[in-house]
C-alpha cells in the first residue's frame, strides 16, 4: 500500500486526507500549528493519523507521496529534501484531479478569478448542469469528491495551487489578467510568476480551450514563450473579435462558431469595467460547455458576488461606504478606483507586496479627495501620493479610518476601502479586514442615527 505524508492540516490538507482514506492510502498529516478542534475530530473519526506543532521529518520522508498545503514553498527545506530522495510533492488540485470524471472549467488570473469563478458556477447552475465548485473558494475539491462527484466542476486556482500541478487537465481554462502579485514568492521575477499562471494550460489537448484578455501584455508575453494545444478564444473591452466575447455600446457581445449573441449591460448585477470582463469570461466558458443562450441572461440578472469585492456596506449620511478589502494588489484597486464617478475618500495599505503605485498615480489624482493610511508602516503610501492627494491621515485603527471616512465626504461620495496591500500587519486575512470595516460602518450610522 503506498503511503502519503500530508503537510498541513487546514481545507486543503484535511480535504486530501479524507479522500485519501477513502481510497485505500496509508496516510499521515503533519502541521507545524495547531489543529482546529473540530478539524481534529474529523482526522479522529476518520482513524487518520497526525500530529501538531511539528514536522516530523523521518516519517514525512518516509512517504510515497507528498501532499502539501499551497501556502507552503517549493523553496521550504523540507520539500527541498524531499525532491532530493525522489518523492512525488503535489497540490490537493492534482491529488484530486485523478478521482474524478467531471469536466473541469479552471479559472486563474492575479485580479478577477472569484468573481468570474462564482459567476462562472452560477450561470452553469442556472442552465441546469450538475456542476460543483471547488479550489481556492468554497470548499476543498477532495473533501467534496468524498461525498460526490459532478459532471462539471468550475475551480478556482491560485498560482500557488498551479505550481503543484503536474496532470490537471481542464477542460476550459481561463486567464483573467496577469499583474505584478506575490512577488515574494518567485524571488521578485515577474517571468516566473507569468510561468507560474501559464502551467494551467500545460496539459490541455486540442480538443480543450483556453480564454485569454486580449489587452493584458503578460498574458501576451506568455503566449508568445509557450505552446499551446487548446483551441484560443479572446475577451476584450477595446476589439471585435469573431472567436471569443467583447464589449461594445453598453453590451456584452459573445461571437462563437459564426453566432452573435448580445446581451445588455443593463442585464449585469455587477457593475465597474473589471466585472464587464469577469462577465465576458464566464459567458464564453458556459457557452462553450454548452449552456443554452436563453439562460444566460437570467443568470447574470440573479447573480450576487461574494463579499469583500466592491460591496456597498451602507450609505451613513449620504456617504456610500464600499467594502473591496479582495483589492489586494495595485491592479484591483485601480479597476474599484475606475468603477466610481464621485469623489472618493481612499482606505489604504497594509503589508505591501512589492507594489508599484506610480500606474494610479493619474487615476488618484482625478478622483481620490483624501487619503487614510490603515497599516503599521504607511511611508511608502504617503511617499507615493504626498504631492497627489491634497488630504492623507493614518491610522491603525479601522473604526477611526471609518470615522475619518465619513468626516471628509460629503453627501453622494464614496469611501472606498481597497488596500492594494495584504492584511497581515494588522487583520489575520482580507475577510476578517473587511469584516471589521463592516462592523465599523455599521456601528457608525447606529451612531449617526441615535
Amino acid at each position: 500500500m503506498k503511503t502519503i505524508a500530508i503537510i498541513g492540516a487546514g481545507e486543503s490538507g484535511l480535504g486530501a486526507a479524507l479522500l485519501a482514506k477513502k481510497v485505500g492510502y496509508d496516510l499521515f498529516v503533519s502541521e507545524l500549528g495547531s489543529i482546529s478542534k473540530e478539524r481534529k475530530a474529523l482526522l479522529e473519526a476518520n482513524a487518520i493519523s497526525y500530529e501538531e506543532g511539528k514536522h516530523s521529518e523521518e516519517k514525512i520522508l518516509d512517504a510515497d507521496m507528498i501532499i502539501k498545503s499551497p501556502g507552503i514553498s517549493y523553496e521550504s527545506p523540507i520539500i527541498k529534501k524531499a525532491f532530493d530522495k525522489g518523492i512525488a510533492v503535489v497540490d490537493e488540485l492534482e491529488f484530486a484531479h485523478h478521482f474524478t470524471n467531471g469536466k473541469v472549467i479552471a479559472i486563474t488570473g492575479t485580479n478577477g478569478k472569484t468573481t468570474t469563478t462564482l459567476l462562472t458556477y452560477h450561470l452553469m447552475k442556472e442552465a441546469g448542469f450538475d456542476v460543483g465548485l471547488a479550489g481556492n473558494v468554497g470548499q476543498s475539491w477532495a473533501a467534496q469528491l468524498v461525498q460526490k462527484d459532478h459532471a462539471w466542476w468550475v475551480i478556482e486556482c491560485s498560482s500557488f495551487q498551479i505550481d503543484g500541478m503536474q496532470a490537471f487537465r481542464p477542460f476550459v481554462a481561463i486567464l483573467t489578467n496577469i499583474t505584478p502579485d506575490h512577488l515574494d514568492r518567485y524571488e521578485y521575477q515577474m517571468d516566473r510568476y507569468v510561468a507560474s499562471k501559464f502551467r494551467l494550460f500545460q496539459n490541455q489537448k486540442a480538443a480543450d480551450f483556453s480564454i485569454f484578455y486580449k489587452e493584458d501584455l503578460f498574458s501576451q508575453k506568455g503566449l508568445a514563450e509557450k505552446k499551446i494545444r487548446s483551441k484560443k478564444l479572446w475577451i476584450s473591452l477595446e476589439e471585435q473579435g469573431d472567436n471569443g466575447a467583447y464589449f461594445q455600446n453598453s453590451a456584452l457581445i459573445l461571437r462563437m462558431n459564426g453566432e452573435e449573441v448580445s446581451i445588455p449591460m443593463s442585464s449585469l448585477s455587477i457593475q465597474g469595467k473589471h466585472n464587464q470582463l469577469n462577465a465576458l469570461f464566464a459567458i464564453t466558458a458556459v457557452r462553450l460547455a454548452g449552456a443554452p443562450l436563453s439562460s444566460l441572461e437570467k443568470g447574470l440578472q440573479t447573480f450576487k458576488n461574494a463579499p469583500h469585492r466592491m460591496e456597498l456596506v451602507d450609505i451613513v449620511d449620504g456617504v456610500h461606504f464600499i467594502n473591496d478589502s479582495k483589492g489586494t494588489n495595485v491592479e484591483a484597486t485601480s479597476y474599484a478606483l475606475q468603477s466610481f464617478e464621485q469623489p472618493i475618500v481612499w482606505v489604504a495599505g497594509g503589508v505591501d507586496k512589492g507594489n508599484n503605485y506610480e500606474q494610479l498615480k493619474e487615476l488618484v489624482e482625478k478622483r481620490v479627495k483624501a487619503l487614510i493610511c490603515l497599516g503599521k508602516d504607511n511611508q511608502k503610501l504617503k511617499t507615493a501620493f504626498d504631492e497627489v492627494i491634497p488630504e492623507i491621515k493614518e491610522t491603525q485603527s479601522i473604526q477611526e479610518a471609518v470615522r475619518w471616512g465619513l468626516e471628509l465626504a460629503n453627501e453622494k461620495e464614496v469611501v472606498l476601502l481597497s488596500p492594494a496591500c495584504a492584511s497581515f500587519d494588522l487583520f489575520r486575512n482580507y475577510e476578517d479586514r473587511g469584516d471589521q470595516f463592516r462592523e465599523a460602518v455599521k456601528s457608525l450610522k447606529i451612531e449617526s442615527n441615535a
